[in-house]
């Protein structure tokens, strides 16, 4: 009762999946068990009691985990209906990036015209969300860090100022432009990064951490890696906070699978975005579930520009009948 059976056709990879399969994701169930945060496909069967929902409704949809699936079963109001002209790739890109992307710049960063974030991994999912969002608020000024092969795609999406954080000190940079600092500092790295980002910001700035990217640093899990990024946390008192004038926030999409209506506004809030046009999910890569180390690879190894796509093998049949 309540749920939708839907035929999965595209599903999300995120940064929390690569932690998860290292075993670093503190949501995760007891394995054996199956990831996936995001996908997008066909209602295919109702659930007693699902009323605003029909059979072959396109859906994207939002779970805890358990949605890198041919078929997955999946209460109604973690689904919402797929816009006119959006494909289901596009749709399996959205939920998590977008919906992480608003509520860190908006709810928590008030993000207003004039004001400047800085934006770390800017190519990848959430990041490339995130300039786009920046986008609809009048002349916010935009720091990116990427690798500078992707300099170019940064520059042409809306980032002012891309920043290789590989060959730079991305904090010196942004000061070179922006002397006090600036207003949001998205912060998905953890460590001494997020010591980094609240001394960049001007006073009234806010620092909202949501990843610590910094443990993922190869095919394995690091305990090196762990232990250094453990060690540099970030870590103030409310004392020091009112001295400084600034704001520490913290953020997990995964903490909220609950809170349907906050989502809810969210996406809809979102989708009038997609619909105007201000807003498009850029697909880097597609690959089949069983290529699925390698779209990890992709994605681990920071090579990707926007979101890394996984979708189920076409059905021997429907390869028959299209051959045909």
């Amino acid at each position: 009762p309540g749920e939708l059976s839907v035929r999965v056709r595209a599903c999300g990879l995120n940064f929390a999946d690569l932690l998860a399969r290292q075993g670093l994701y503190e949501r995760q169930p007891p394995p054996p068990y199956c990831p996936g945060m995001e996908c997008a496909g066909t209602v295919s069967a109702l659930g007693d009691g699902v009323r605003d929902r029909q059979v072959g409704d396109r859906v994207m949809v939002l779970a805890r985990s358990g949605l890198w699936q041919e078929v997955v079963n999946v209460p109604a109001a973690q689904t919402w209906l797929i816009p006119e002209g959006m494909s289901f790739e596009e749709a399996a890109a959205f939920p998590v990036n977008y919906i992480t992307a608003y509520m860190i710049l908006f709810d928590f960063g008030n993000l207003r015209p004039n004001q400047s974030v800085l934006i770390h991994m800017a190519a990848g999912g959430v990041g490339t969300a995130a300039v786009q969002l920046c986008k609809t608020v009048e002349n916010v000024t935009v720091f990116g860090t990427a690798s500078a092969s992707k300099h170019d795609a940064l520059k042409e999406s809306g980032v002012a100022h891309p920043i290789d954080y590989r060959t730079m000190d991305y904090a010196e940079e942004v000061r070179k432009v922006s002397p006090k600092g600036v207003d949001i500092v998205m912060d998905p790295l953890g460590g001494s990064d997020t010591s980094k980002a609240f001394h960049l910001l001007k006073p009234m700035g806010k620092l909202i951490t949501y990843g610590v990217s910094n443990l993922i640093t190869g095919q394995k899990k690091n305990l090196m890696a762990m232990a250094k990024t453990w060690w540099n946390q970030f870590s103030i008192n409310a004392l020091q906070l009112l001295h400084h004038n600034k704001a520490v926030c913290g953020y997990n999409l995964g903490n909220m699978d609950e809170e349907y209506e906050l989502i809810g506004g969210v996406i809809t809030k979102l989708m009038n975005l997609y619909k105007q046009g201000k807003i498009k999910p850029k697909i880097d890569s597609v690959w089949p579930f069983e290529q699925v180390a390698d779209a990890m690879r992709q994605m681990q190894e920071k090579k990707n520009i926007g979101k890394v796509i996984l979708v189920p093998e076409v059905p021997k049949e429907e390869a028959k009948k299209e051959e045909n």
